[in-house]
């Protein structure tokens, strides 16, 4: 073969690779499935230039035709979707506090899924160690071994330099710091790993499957005992240059406040955070203030019993829980102005507390946002609750495999 010839058709094939992957994107996530005439109008492609490719990845067996559904002008028509009995993936979310691992299908659909109590400051080896233990036990539960799975997603509550598989210098993560967490579960469990910061997955999780389904810019704020935050742009997530971006719970709210984990005072996190509500309960019952709470163990005082307190009337419970969200609605104000998204999603344990914490964030940001930037933004309540971080991580599991299987 002539050079130039050599040279056009391995250009035509690298073109094609490319589209095939884009393709792959849009079925994945696009709810419901979607035709090649959709897929040809949202990537400015020919109808003939889908069909050689779509036929390609049926092949492959990574995607299939969907059972015929009726259109909206009523003529019946075939949708394209992820083919779910492809395979299995995992998706699991290391909180501060918690772990929860998501055992899929290539559909998205959850097969197994449990959460335990955690805690990420003891040593890497002890938290993978349990982690590997509840994969274990879910794969078991669904009659799966590991090696049917296609790939893992991990989540974990610190700076992820996503190159790497680590983190860096993580606030609430001590003896974490550069830890091979990638590599070493890559070695353990014998599979690909994507590892990337929790609230990120957060984003993802409720772009593709929850509450910001077809919001371009979107911004997942985590409350739970820390806060974070996961940027969407244009459908990508935002990691920043060392992979910091969105550590909105250190954001200075007041330079005289409480110490942060960071070493810093006043930080959001240390105003509004689950451990920081759960801290402001446990100084007015030891202050013998009049609250609900005084019924409780002070030690045993957590963000969720100062929530429901405050659900049954309880001022002092109402009046932490209103604080809290005042200072969320400083922080977010000013990323509403910077970032303007169209929506911002508010999720994590703290967060399933529901209006009680959104009506204050919703009147501060109001009061403090530019009205430009305010015109479209919604606020809401992440819809997949507590699932977001570990359906991200199930979704980043999925475009590892999908893709894999497309390459073969």
């Amino acid at each position: 073969m002539h050079f130039n010839a050599y040279f056009q058709h391995f250009a035509t094939q690298n073109v094609k690779n490319i589209n095939k992957h884009v393709i792959l994107n849009s079925i994945q996530f696009t709810p419901g499935g979607i035709s090649r005439a959709g897929l040809a109008r949202q990537l400015g492609l020919t109808r003939s230039a889908i069909t050689t490719i779509v036929s390609d990845l049926m092949e492959t067996g990574a995607i299939q035709e969907s059972a015929k559904k009726t259109g909206t002008s009523g003529r019946p028509r075939t949708l394209l979707e992820i083919t779910p009995e492809a395979g299995y993936v995992a998706g699991i979310d290391m909180g501060a506090t918690h772990l929860r691992v998501v055992v899929s299908n290539f559909g998205a659909q959850v097969i197994r899924e449990k959460e335990i109590a955690f805690d990420i400051a003891q040593d890497p080896e002890i938290c993978l160690e349990k982690t590997d233990r509840l994969l274990q036990e879910l794969l078991e539960e669904a009659n799966l071994t590991l090696p049917q799975l296609s790939s893992i997603g991990v989540g974990v509550p610190g700076p992820v330099s996503a190159d790497a598989g680590m983190v860096i210098a993580p606030p609430i993560m001590p003896g974490w710091d550069r830890f091979p967490i990638r590599k070493t579960l890559e070695k353990l469990w014998g599979l690909p790993i994507s590892v990337n910061n929790d609230a990120e997955l957060g984003a993802l999780g409720e772009w593709a499957y929850g509450a910001g389904r077809n919001a371009k810019d979107l911004a997942y704020i985590k409350v739970g005992h820390g806060i974070g935050a996961g940027l969407l742009i244009n459908g990508q997530i935002y990691r920043g240059s060392t992979g910091s971006a969105g550590e909105i719970g250190h954001l200075t709210i007041d330079e005289k406040g409480p110490i942060c984990t960071c070493g810093n005072r006043g930080c959001l996190e240390a105003l509004s955070g689950g451990g920081a509500i759960a801290l402001q309960a446990k100084n007015a019952v030891k202050e013998k203030k009049n609250t609900q709470l005084r019924e409780i163990s002070t030690k045993n005082i957590s963000a969720k019993d100062v929530a429901f307190a405050a659900q049954r009337g309880d001022f002092l419970a109402q009046q932490i829980m209103e604080e809290a969200g005042e200072h969320l609605g400083v922080a977010l104000a000013g990323l509403i102005n910077i970032f303007n998204p169209d929506m911002i999603i508010v999720g994590g344990g703290v967060a399933q507390m529901g209006d009680i914490l959104l009506e204050p964030i919703r009147k501060t940001v109001k009061e403090r946002s530019l009205l430009s930037a305010t015109t479209n933004v919604r606020i809401t309540t992440a819809l997949l609750g507590r699932r977001s971080s570990s359906m991200g991580a199930v979704a980043q599991a999925l475009s590892i495999a999908i893709h894999m299987i497309a390459e073969k």
